[in-house]
């Protein structure tokens, strides 16, 4: 290196690392990754007592209860990563937890009858089911607050929602009237109505926004609807056992879980044969589900699941299909969560 080159590389170089620390500053926040959610709580929702059961996932006992509002029955993570939303639909209102500390954040209030809930890919919506008042109801999220946009009146007992890929479009089941709605998130209105089997409960949609599986809780398996072309087609039904309510992915893009409330058991969907390929006993009143094992990679190396009836979370071990453990929360169990989870599509 001469005398005439060096001060002008070393110009270039302190430039770009100004520059590097600059970007790496005004950078957003990353995403939540695997390693961060090693060891995150699991919680437990106990509809009937008002509590949240927190668990700890190295010692698998339940470390503290939390108080929340009446019926609390379903959970979903905040755009922003940082809480997690107990729905209180009973108590009209929303808790907000620490998906990591497992500490009370604060509590939403003035939502109505939030039975289920979700927020659209882009984040730009934030849905409940009325699942007692028949209604669905839209949110904008506005400085981390639901800001009430429309109430759409719909058929008899909101039970479950799904939104497909592009945030346009909001399925929902409706329980008492067996039926399955549209709303376009674009307009705020209900687009068609579409007649399924008995209680329908949990609704499944594939990436390709072209499928729908809706699982009959009135019956003994799973329907598929062909939504390609707007208002479903019945294409099949895949039979997996009776009570057929709540679906979780499995993590590999191939496979989602179903849990079958009055046969007690899991059923394994191979959503390109559209087949049971696996069936786990999961104990009274197998209800809502969650896959551990973001540590591990895309294939998720435990089952968590509520058994409602006996006031348990069964923990089943995937690779061997067997019951690992059972852990007593609170009654009637519903939603289960944790930050350590595998991919949801």
């Amino acid at each position: 290196m001469n005398a005439r080159t060096a001060p002008s590389l070393l110009l270039v170089t302190t430039l770009a690392a100004f520059l590097h620390l600059i970007t790496f500053a005004q950078a957003p926040p990353a995403k939540t990754t695997a390693i961060q959610a090693v060891g995150a709580p699991i919680f437990v929702l106990n509809s009937l007592d008002a509590t949240v059961s927190v668990i700890d996932p190295k010692t698998w006992t339940v470390t503290k209860k939390i108080n929340t509002g009446k019926e609390p029955h379903h959970f979903y993570l905040s755009p922003d990563e940082k809480s997690l939303i107990v729905a209180n639909a009973a108590s009209d209102s929303l808790t907000f937890l620490d998906p990591r500390t497992a500490e009370v954040q604060r509590v939403v209030r003035d939502i109505r009858d939030p039975y289920h809930l979700r927020f659209s890919p882009d984040m730009k919506w934030f849905a409940t089911a009325g699942n007692r008042l028949n209604h669905i109801d839209l949110y904008e999220w506005k400085n981390d607050t639901p800001v009430l946009k429309k109430r759409i009146p719909t058929g008899k007992t909101p039970s479950h929602l799904w939104v497909n890929s592009k945030s346009t479009l909001l399925y929902a089941t409706m329980q008492d009237s067996n039926e399955l709605v549209a709303i376009d998130l674009n307009t705020q209105k209900l687009l068609w109505r579409f007649k399924t089997g008995k209680l329908p409960a949990d609704v499944f949609g594939f990436n390709d926004d072209k499928t729908l599986l809706v699982g009959l809780t009135g019956s003994d398996g799973v329907q598929v609807l062909d939504i390609s072309s707007g208002a479903p087609k019945l294409m099949q039904k895949i039979p997996t056992g009776k009570g057929a309510h709540a679906f979780r992915a499995a993590g590999d893009k191939r496979h989602v879980f179903v849990s079958n409330r009055i046969a007690n058991t899991v059923s394994k969907i191979d959503l390109i044969t559209l087949k049971v390929v696996a069936t786990y006993a999961a104990g009274s009143g197998a209800d809502c589900m969650e896959v551990m094992g973001s540590s591990a990679g895309a294939v998720g190396n435990k089952l968590l699941v509520t058994s409602r009836w006996e006031k348990n979370l069964t923990v089943i071990d995937l690779v061997s299909g067997k019951v690992e453990r059972k852990i007593a929360v609170g009654t009637s169990p519903h939603g289960v969560w944790t930050l350590d989870h595998v991919a949801r599509d």
